[in-house]
């Protein structure tokens, strides 16, 4: 499977179904990177490339706020 954020994405699944596994990001999100990143939506997972993910994942890291990393921050924060 293909991993992102921490989360193994169905590799039977298209790009813009396989990212809302992604907690926080839902079908428009999903949309929205993959327009950013110039994939088509049809693209199954994995038929990735390695540049996909690495993109996608800073795309993830970059533009987006998911309340995962959010929620990470808030217990390092608290533990410390």
């Amino acid at each position: 499977m293909a991993r992102i954020s921490g989360i193994d994405l169905p590799k039977n699944k298209r790009g813009e179904i396989g990212l809302t596994y992604i907690f926080g990001i839902g079908r428009s999100t999903a949309q929205r990177i993959l327009t950013e990143a110039g994939i088509d939506f049809n693209i199954k997972v994995q038929d990735w490339t390695d540049e996909h993910y690495l993109l996608y994942a800073e795309l993830l890291t970059t533009k987006l706020r998911l309340k995962v990393h959010y929620v990470q921050k808030c217990s390092l924060t608290l533990s410390v």
